[in-house]
């Protein structure tokens, strides 16, 4: 199970037990998109090569106002 934890900067990530960051820059570069735009199903294709992806995607924008 990969765990992601979203910031304005950001997203931390534990993936197979390794810790990591992904800065903003790195995913906007890798989805064309803006940081806020991204979904959390993007951003967990970029780290497996077959996610799970239940339930509905969640924008990173929706997910920052929920802090």
């Amino acid at each position: 199970m990969t765990v992601l934890s979203f910031d304005k900067t950001g997203v931390d990530v534990v993936y197979e037990g390794t810790e990591f960051r992904m800065d903003k820059a790195l995913i906007e570069e890798a989805t064309q998109k803006s940081y806020r735009d991204v979904t959390d199903h993007e951003v967990l294709r970029l780290i497996e090569d077959t996610p799970d992806l239940s339930g509905q995607a969640t924008q990173i924008d929706d997910i920052l106002r929920e802090d």
